[in-house]
């Protein structure tokens, strides 16, 4: 989205001096320190740290699971502890890192069980909605009655997406969402992920530490370390940066090799 109305657009998500922090032992660990992070509508915007960074709890906090110890977390203009509210499914859609499908349903059933938790909707629309995300997120509809365990990782990935986006949220959150694929699977799902981006309008928040993924779909990136987002910014921004994490994530071996991908991104910035 560009021009005047994406700048009058008020924030899809707003941080404002986060502080996360957890006690064990009898000791404070502080994960975020006045921790600042604006994603605006229709970015796809990656979230990088090193291990223990506080990524996934930042995305936890997002989804008001946690409540943060000080600060602020607004999504689409309401507190994120109020996401734990009937309803929340319709506004963000999780796609966790390993599926987390329910292996004892099937997969048009995984993807059915947020409408169906509503109780408002006929069986024969929730199935019918159903079956058309599980297209979307190109799947056969063969594979409607399969179980989770008959399915390749790349297909867990695309139901668990599917389920994630069967009540069409304007925020999708995703944690490694390509974690555990192989090279081909991994392309194919950021193709479908950006295809979807696109199509949907989405505002798309993703934890990854594939640099592929990253160079490859990213709008911008927000870079955690230090406590709190030490640069948010285009990616070839983010590399250029000074500082220790972002030179070993982003400069490696990995990193150049995985750098040939914003030359062949007709968006690259």
């Amino acid at each position: 989205m560009s021009g005047p109305a994406a700048a009058a657009a008020p924030p899809v998500v707003q941080i404002d001096k986060l502080w996360s922090v957890f006690r064990a032992d009898g000791v404070d660990a502080v994960i975020h320190q006045d921790l600042d992070l604006t994603i605006a509508q229709g970015e796809l915007l990656s979230l990088v740290g090193g291990s223990g960074g506080g990524k996934t709890v930042l995305l936890r906090q997002i989804l008001g699971l946690e409540t943060p110890a000080r600060g602020s977390v607004t999504v689409l203009g309401r507190p994120a502890a109020e996401l734990g509210r009937a309803g929340a499914a319709s506004r963000v859609g999780m796609l966790f890192q390993h599926g987390a499908l329910f292996s004892a349903f099937t997969v048009l059933e995984n993807i059915a069980f947020p409408l169906r938790e509503l109780g408002t909707l006929p069986a024969a629309l929730v199935r019918d909605v159903a079956m058309v995300k599980l297209q979307m997120a190109g799947l056969d509809p063969a594979n409607a009655h399969k179980m989770p365990a008959d399915l390749s990782g790349g297909m867990v990935k695309r139901v668990a997406l599917a389920r994630a986006l069967v009540m069409d949220p304007p925020l999708l959150l995703l944690d490694e969402p390509t974690a555990g694929l192989d090279p081909d699977a991994s392309d194919a799902f950021c193709t479908l992920l950006r295809s979807l981006h696109r199509e949907l309008g989405l505002t798309v928040v993703m934890v990854t530490h594939d640099l592929d993924t990253i160079y490859e779909i990213s709008t911008r990136v927000a870079v955690v370390a230090d406590k709190h987002v030490i640069v948010d910014a285009p990616v070839r921004e983010v590399v250029a940066f000074g500082h220790p994490f972002v030179r070993d994530f982003f400069l490696g071996g990995r990193g150049h090799r995985a750098m040939g991908l914003l030359h062949t991104r007709p968006d690259a910035v």
